[in-house]
């Protein structure tokens, strides 16, 4: 262990805490001396107690302060989230929480305060701050401007050099994928793992226009002296590193593992290039084809509703109504016995709906997919109401298709969502094939699935209906 590092591990000793860093990456974020370093590529590797960790190093110090940036609000908050873990580290060693303000404040009268930008200008807010330690906790939420201005703030007074830690995990659309190039293949999208830890200079010229050497003194020579060079480094985190958190949480990495292939190839594989594009949400040979479904404990049929009608018996470019009925058995394999998808007036749309309900039976619920906005909310009651008899639930939707579809996927991609054999197979499994998580994308039937795998899965279950 380093002198760095066995400074914050003897802290933690003498007030009796068991939490220490890690051998390997840990130690090496903890120890390393750029005025930048990023620690992330994957999940579970113990990003964020690190930077938590960091922060002791100076807390006797009764003029240093450090604030810790989330993106919102919640993120900090979260059950489990940062101000849960740092109770666990700064309540033994003497710290005073303030909720209303989410800051701890220490005997020497240091101060670590964790806060929110949310919004662009947000970063506005921090004019004239003097900020020794910074902290962006998944930095690749945050944009280039947000950081870059902060580091405007990273300034002192009180005798600590100042420097900015952070944490993040990949992105391939963040301005970050581009600004930490050298530590990442290209065409892997994985990290170099020989360069991680490894210390380059740059110089920030504007909007992803920076330039970086080996040596601070070559951007000198090539800017002029009134260059001012940062020093930065990636340092790549391993999962398998984390042994505390293997030990107590074994099923984390089985988790990970069990992910969406989009979200399994970024936060278990570190994949910085993985995009949300055809085939990576679904494949058609990841569904069994069966000739019948067995006795099924829940149904459901969610309608995806469109207002595009079909001219003269030919379908129009625009979207379809498509309704997915699906059920779960008891050893949770779910099954699609039907898909029903059409163009038509909104009178039809109404009434194809009610005659499908009436024909799945009273036992079998339905979902009516409810678009954001008053009006969306307006037609999805007129829809409830037009099924009175039924047990029909509204459920309005708030996050991006491919967000959505993500559970779906993954127990797709397990092999436990079968299609019972009907004319709607290859329709349904184009579809889903060519489905990129975009809104541009066709995805009607995408969006029914989604939505009622989500019903059967939520934990209320409505009178043993679903």
């Amino acid at each position: 262990m380093t002198v760095a590092t066995d400074k914050i591990a003897d802290r933690l000793v003498k007030e009796g805490l068991a939490v220490r860093p890690l051998p390997g990456q840990q130690e090496r974020f903890l120890s390393c001396p750029a005025d930048i370093a990023l620690f992330g590529g994957v999940a579970g590797p113990g990003k964020s107690m690190c930077v938590l960790l960091e922060a002791i190093r100076h807390i006797h110090n009764p003029d240093f302060s450090a604030v810790i940036f989330r993106r919102t609000y919640t993120q900090i908050t979260n059950p489990g989230g940062l101000w849960d873990t740092a109770a666990k580290i700064y309540r033994p060693l003497h710290a005073e929480p303030k909720q209303s303000t989410l800051e701890w404040l220490f005997p020497s009268g240091a101060k670590i305060k964790f806060a929110h930008m949310q919004y662009e200008d947000d970063r506005f807010q921090w004019d004239g701050a003097q900020i020794p330690y910074i902290v962006f906790d998944q930095l690749e939420s945050f944009s280039e401007r947000q950081f870059f201005y902060m580091l405007s703030r990273n300034r002192s007074m009180c005798g600590v050099h100042p420097y900015v830690r952070a944490t993040a995990n990949p992105d391939p659309i963040s301005w970050l994928r581009h600004f930490i190039r050298w530590w990442i293949d290209d065409e892997t999208g994985l990290a170099i793992k020989p360069r991680s830890g490894i210390i380059r200079w740059f110089v920030n010229m504007g909007i992803e226009d920076d330039d970086w050497a080996d040596d601070k003194q070559v951007l000198v020579d090539r800017h002029g002296p009134d260059a001012l060079p940062k020093s930065f480094t990636f340092i790549y985190g391993d999962i398998h590193e984390n042994t505390f958190l293997m030990k107590k949480n074994p099923a984390y990495l089985a988790n990970l593992q069990a992910l969406p292939l989009i979200d399994r190839e970024r936060l278990l594989n570190g994949n910085w290039n993985a995009r949300e594009t055809a085939g990576m949400f679904f494949h058609s040979d990841w569904f069994e084809i069966v000739d019948a479904a067995p006795v099924l404990e829940r149904r459901v049929r969610y309608w995806d509703r469109a207002a595009t009608e079909a001219k003269n018996g030919i379908e129009a470019r625009g979207s379809h109504t498509a309704g997915v009925l699906m059920g779960v058995d008891k050893q949770g394999v779910f099954y699609v016995p039907d898909v029903v998808r059409f163009q038509g007036s909104p009178l039809k749309v109404e009434q194809t709906i009610k005659n499908v309900a009436s024909q799945d039976g009273q036992n079998v619920g339905v979902g009516i997919e409810q678009d954001p906005g008053q009006a969306g909310k307006a037609e999805a009651l007129l829809q409830v109401r037009n099924l009175a008899g039924y047990d029909v639930k509204a459920n309005p939707v708030h996050e991006a298709k491919g967000v959505r579809a993500r559970p779906v996927s993954a127990q797709s991609e397990a092999g436990n969502v079968k299609l019972v054999r009907g004319d709607w197979n290859d329709t349904f499994l184009r579809e889903l094939e060519n489905f990129d998580g975009s809104d541009k994308c066709k995805s009607d039937q995408v969006d029914a699935a989604s939505g009622a795998f989500y019903l059967l899965t939520k934990k209320q279950k409505q009178a043993g209906v679903w």
